[in-house]
């Protein structure tokens, strides 16, 4: 670690070695259980923003500002960064969910509408809706590799849960393009009535495709074959799907009738119909499977229903005319344990409010410049942090042993970020 203050670096050392293997191991799994909370991101076309709901408790947490007219959204599988395609400016906002700000804006096509992240998270596939086309982003770099022509009028779109295959909804065309992602091209095209936001089964075996339009079903395409092998009557104008994670069931929102079908995929009969609010547009399930979100863009809100009574329990108020919503599950913090620490120096009486806050603000900092891709920055807010804990253990309120324990837990943060 960068300057790791000579004078507590002998003293402490031999001691912070022997906790390394233990704060570790609380990093990885005591913070990964305690602090695995689910966030929902809500595009608001209207206002420009991203609403951030705590899903545990109902409510917005944060706001965040982004491109003209957000639409489609998405979350990488490890729950660190949200893509937002927005439409007007022929952009994607990258937002880090560690600080709810936006780090970049990658360009793309033109009129990004919809978007969808491979399994392992090095790409997303953004749906270009006023070109035709498909942009593929890779996330390492957030730069546009590959752009791929698809149907007209594109709608949704969805990755395979093996990452091998994207399928497109050209609503236009009344069809579905099917992209191998190895080649970026498109293998096959399928013909339905008037494809909009698809969902796939868990299993990777069927796709579900909402035809908006008087069609008024939902078409089923089996992905072994690519043949349509099933339509099932809904309500009137279902624009968008979200299937379950454990398969059961496909919730299909019916913007005609402001209602949700709910179709049971091993019979695919609709069993039950729950009100929503006005002019639904988007959906999606919650990764536990506990509960669906509609987006109400007429009412600014978000219907929440649970998947266990199929009745509408709250309803969240957020932007102008919400569009899209999915959900991510925050990465652990590397600083969980320091945090818990300051905290409990705050609540024994040891630091002040005042004192403790100027040492999480230090960690907090440090995870934002860690969200940021910025290590180097990240370790010096570590080396500040060190460096402010020995101030108050030389000139009070915290005792040598006291010190020496945020210390050593800041020395194992450091050896996990690869601080020098």
């Amino acid at each position: 670690m960068t300057n790791l203050t000579q004078k507590c670096s002998q003293q402490f050392l031999g001691a912070a070695m022997r906790v390394v293997t233990l704060a570790l191991f609380l990093m990885v799994f005591g913070a990964s259980a305690a602090l695995a909370q689910t966030r929902g991101y809500v595009t608001n076309a209207l206002d420009n923003t991203v609403s951030v709901i705590d899903v545990a408790t109902s409510t917005v947490i944060d706001t965040v500002p982004v491109g003209t007219r957000p639409f489609g959204v998405a979350v990488t599988p490890n729950g660190s960064f949200i893509y937002v395609a927005n439409a007007l400016d022929n952009t994607v906002s990258v937002i880090s969910a560690t600080s709810n700000s936006v780090i970049t804006d990658v360009p793309v096509g033109v009129g990004p509408t919809t978007l969808a992240i491979t399994p392992n998270g090095a790409f997303v596939y953004v749906l270009n809706i006023l070109d035709n086309t498909v942009s593929v982003i890779d996330t390492a770099t957030n730069t546009m590799t590959a752009t791929v022509p698809v149907g007209t009028g594109a709608g949704g779109i969805a990755i395979t849960p093996n990452g091998a295959f994207v399928y497109v909804a050209n609503n236009n065309s009344s069809t579905v393009s099917v992209i191998d992602t190895t080649t970026n091209t498109v293998v096959t095209t399928i013909g339905v009535p008037s494809p909009g936001f698809l969902d796939i089964t868990p299993n990777g075996a069927f796709v579900y495709v909402p035809n908006f339009s008087s069609a008024n079903t939902v078409t089923v395409i089996d992905t072994a074959t690519n043949t349509v092998t099933g339509t099932i009557p809904v309500g009137t104008f279902p624009g968008a799907v979200a299937i379950t994670p454990n398969g059961a069931f496909a919730y299909v929102l019916n913007a005609g009738n402001q209602n949700v079908s709910v179709i049971d995929t091993s019979t695919n009969a609709v069993t039950t119909t729950v009100t929503v609010g006005a002019a639904p547009g988007g959906i999606a399930v919650t990764p536990n499977g506990d509960f669906v979100y509609v987006t109400n863009q007429s009412d600014g809100t978000i219907s929440v229903i649970s998947t266990a009574t199929n009745t509408v329990t709250t309803t969240i108020s957020v932007g102008g005319n919400p569009a899209f919503v999915d959900f991510g599950v925050l990465p652990p913090s590397p600083t969980s344990a320091l945090n818990a620490q300051v905290l409990a120096l705050i609540a024994a009486g040891t630091l002040t409010q005042s004192q403790g806050d100027t040492l999480l603000a230090k960690l907090d900092q440090l995870n934002v410049k860690l969200a940021s891709g910025q290590p180097g920055a990240a370790c010096n807010q570590l080396n500040s942090f060190i460096n402010h804990v020995i101030s108050l253990s030389n000139n009070g309120p915290l005792t040598q042993a006291e010190g020496r324990s945020l210390i050593d837990a800041a020395i194992a943060v450091g050896v996990g970020l690869g601080c020098r």
